[in-house]
Order: C-alpha cells, then structure tokens, then sequence
C-alpha cells in the first residue's frame, strides 16, 4: 500500500440552501444546510451529518480488517454514531462524538477479544486520527 492516496470531490450548488456531493465513479448525494440554521433543509445529508458518518464509517471498516486479520468470529456489527454540535469559544464546532457500536460475536469467549478489537480499530481509525473532535466508545458486545 502506497504511503500517500488522494481523494477527490466536487460540491455543486442547485438552489437555495441544496447542492450536491459528486465524485464521477459514485452516485451523487443531495446536500444542505441543516435545518437547525437559517434557511436550513430537513430530511436532507449536511455536512454534519457526514462528518459524524465518517467517523462510524472508519470504525467499522478499520474494525472489519483488524477482525478478519484476527480470525474474529461475529455475526453482526452495527454502530450508532452521535455528534454534538455546540458553541466554544464563540465558534460553532464538534466538540463530541459518539461512536456506539455494537458487535454480536458467535461465542462468549470472544467478548472480551472483540471489545479489545473495537478499541484498537478506533485507536488505527485515520478519521479520527485526523480529527480534533473527541471520540468516545460506548460499546455492547454480546453472544
């Protein structure tokens, strides 16, 4: 693996507060302001939104390899993930995340295994890493 990887995108404004996310190998996603902001649009991917989803997004797919290199056995995984958006100083910002996941392995022995790999994949995630917003871990690992 190459030490240095670009990654491209393009925003286009449509009207109003919408635009889209494109990138030509990928389907383009519809884009906006928040509802929570002036002119702002509900039901509809911001850029929060996708902030906070990269962040799950990174910990599920650093979760995924570190598993397989490990030879976990699980049958599911899932992640909630919460960001909170608030003011300091004077700037809004993303101060938190929430990361929630929660892993369903096939035997008891491997709970604690899996919680060890959930950690380590949110410690090796490169989002995260990148980002100045705090990461917590709330996780659930059951048979």
């Amino acid at each position: 693996m190459e030490n240095v990887h670009y990654y491209n995108t393009t925003v286009k404004w449509t009207e109003g507060r919408k635009g889209e996310l494109i990138e030509p190998t990928m389907p383009t996603i519809e884009v906006a302001t928040p509802p929570e902001f002036p002119k702002g649009v509900p039901s509809t991917w911001t850029s929060e939104h996708l902030y906070v989803a990269s962040a799950n997004i990174c910990l599920m797919t650093t979760f995924l390899a570190i598993a397989e290199n490990s030879k976990l056995n699980f049958k599911s995984f899932e992640c909630d993930g919460v960001g909170k958006l608030e003011k300091v100083d004077g700037r809004f910002m993303i101060s938190e995340i929430v990361l929630k996941p929660k892993v369903i392995v096939t035997e008891e022995k491997d709970i604690e295994r899996a919680e060890r790999i959930i950690e380590k994949a949110e410690n090796h995630c490169l989002i995260s890493n990148s980002m100045k917003t705090e990461i917590k871990l709330e996780m659930e690992v059951s048979v």
